[in-house]
């Protein structure tokens, strides 16, 4: 029996010229007790389909209902969990929660609402921490008491808008598992929004994509039996082959060309010296430790005495690989990455360019961080050009210009190249970023986690474009990652380290996978799951911040 509908629904915002179709002729039932999860890439109407379930918002035609009566508005039937946790900051963590249990059993004694509350807090995993405020909790405990208030009001259904992906991998994972056991525990119907393929398929009965048109996609029946282990799925033949079949049809609606037009690089040369289209993609590439990193340490002082953050550090590589570098919060990963472009100092060993010494920052080391900084005022060109002028002083006006458009094409903007910063979204900030660091034509291109503050789509989406234009540079490159599949997507090898303090490499895993790179073509490729396994299970060695009895020796890459 279906419980929520959606009958021909379509919803437009704005008038005339001015609207906007987000949701086109959407037919939808969901099943008394089914998790459904709805999955897309940014925009494409996800929210406004759960808003409409929710009656924050109303159809513009057709019509949405619940147990076949219309939805006029919210109700205490139809619990909403969105991703940002909106608690009240003066209130405990059972105060937040007593709010919900007050406005749905008001005809309760004091005591009983108090059992009550301790009774979700208890559900969510949060007794300990019952008499704190939203302050004192970390982000995946907040979204915990978000949890706790949705189901204090014994919602028939419960929507889940996004609720796990402001928060890190582990704790979004284990949240995840804990709104999985209550679901099943409580036998709520459940329905999802998300952009996490993995997160979908673990722990959804049915996935329904959406289409970047506003219409509903392709439907997945998920038939992995239940309980479905994270760590099993890399060995499920099941999961892999649907992982590649939602994979493939999310990349082949959502994704669009990657570069645009043309424009061929000048012949200029930047003050660092190369191109001349970048010495023809690097030719042989084959000079051994072109960066090489010796015994480096990051020591910083204390009140309690020096604490040394990363030691031994040591790694050679080539001209023109590709180094993922991946391990914990706290590894030091970002340190290693900081002292490379010249913006932390070194406290012990050394690290060499080219046959020289890296001391303070250089156009010849491009960094492309989390955050893009652009210049808010400027246009996607002048961002690009503000580099491109100090890097070609003996180029013409109108070649730098060629430098910054023909970069700015190949990751897909150029229809975009005037539009101002402030105007645009992240991932759109996030390609001029891109596109900034390969225009200065670098030695060595550094990318601390360059696609974590986006949804997992358009990481995909931003992948594909750093492959793309990679691939006609082949820069020495090194990518700090906590994202699994990134890592080996990227790399030629991908570097892992173990928990800090005195963090240092772990472990090198060799990607031996052909290049040029597509997300569907690898999750095909037979050896692509076991180079995944092996760094999973190095992950879950050095998991929740432990330290492994038998730490694994220091690899040091082939001279």
């Amino acid at each position: 029996m279906s419980i929520l509908k959606f009958d021909n629904v379509s919803k437009s915002f704005g008038e005339g010229t001015q609207r906007t179709d987000v949701l086109k002729n959407i037919n939808l039932e969901v099943a008394e007790g089914e998790f459904l999860v709805l999955l897309g890439f940014s925009g494409t109407g996800k929210t406004t389909l759960i808003n409409l379930m929710a009656g924050l918002d109303t159809p513009t035609e057709g019509a949405v209902t619940f147990k076949g009566a219309p939805i006029t508005g919210p109700g205490p039937e139809r619990g909403v969990i969105f991703q940002n946790y909106s608690l009240m900051p003066w209130l405990t963590v059972s105060g937040n929660v007593g709010l919900a249990v007050d406005t749905v059993f008001p005809q309760l004694s004091k005591a009983q609402k108090a059992e009550k509350v301790a009774h979700f807090v208890q559900m969510v995993g949060l007794s300990h921490a019952a008499a704190r405020r939203p302050a004192e909790l970390s982000g995946g405990m907040r979204q915990r008491v978000n949890v706790a208030r949705a189901l204090a009001m014994n919602p028939e259904v419960l929507l889940l808008d996004e609720p796990l992906s402001a928060l890190d991998a582990l704790t979004r994972a284990n949240l995840a598992d804990e709104i999985e056991a209550i679901w099943d525990a409580e036998k709520k119907t459940c329905v999802l929004i998300t952009n996490d393929v993995d997160e979908a398929i673990v722990l959804a009965d049915r996935i329904i994509a959406l289409n970047p048109d506003g219409t509903l996609g392709q439907e997945f029946r998920v038939s992995i039996p239940r309980p479905r282990e994270r760590s099993e799925m890399n060995h499920h033949e099941g999961f892999k082959a649907l992982r590649a079949k939602v994979t493939k049809y999310l990349m082949d609606v959502g994704i669009a060309a990657k570069a645009e037009g043309h424009r061929v690089l000048p012949d200029v040369t930047p003050i660092h010296g190369v191109p001349t289209a970048v010495k023809d993609a690097q030719k042989g590439l084959t000079q051994h430790n072109f960066l090489d990193f010796s015994q480096l340490h990051k020591i910083y002082p204390t009140p309690k005495g020096p604490l040394t953050v990363v030691e031994d550090f040591d790694l050679k590589i080539q001209r023109g690989e590709f180094i993922s570098l991946i391990g914990h919060s706290g590894c030091g990963k970002s340190t290693v990455l900081t002292m490379a472009a010249g913006l932390n100092a070194i406290s012990k060993g050394g690290i060499r360019l080219d046959g020289r010494h890296v001391e303070g920052a250089d156009p010849e080391r491009a960094v492309v961080f989390q955050s893009p900084n652009l210049f808010p005022w400027l246009s996607a060109r002048e961002n690009v050009a503000i580099g491109v002028d100090k890097v070609y002083p003996k180029a013409s006006q109108a070649e730098r210009q060629d430098v910054v458009e023909y970069y700015l094409e190949r990751v897909g903007l150029a229809d975009a190249m005037n539009r101002p910063a402030h105007s645009m979204s992240n991932g759109m900030k996030q390609r001029v970023g891109i596109a900034r660091a390969f225009a200065l034509s670098p030695k060595l291109l550094l990318l601390d986690e360059p696609f974590g503050m986006l949804d997992s789509l358009t990481r995909w989406e931003l992948q594909e474009v750093l492959m793309e234009v990679w691939s006609r540079t082949k820069v020495t490159a090194i990518c700090v990652t906590h994202d699994v599949d990134e890592a080996i997507l990227l790399a030629d090898r991908v570097v892992m380290m173990t928990n800090g303090p005195q963090a240092t490499i772990g472990k090198i895993t060799e990607v031996d996978l052909p290049r040029p790179r597509t997300r569907k073509a690898l999750l095909e490729h037979p050896d692509y799951y076991t180079y995944r396994q092996e760094v999973l299970d190095f992950l879950e060695e050095y998991e929740h911040g432990a330290k492994p009895k038998s730490p694994t020796p220091k690899a040091i890459a082939a001279e």
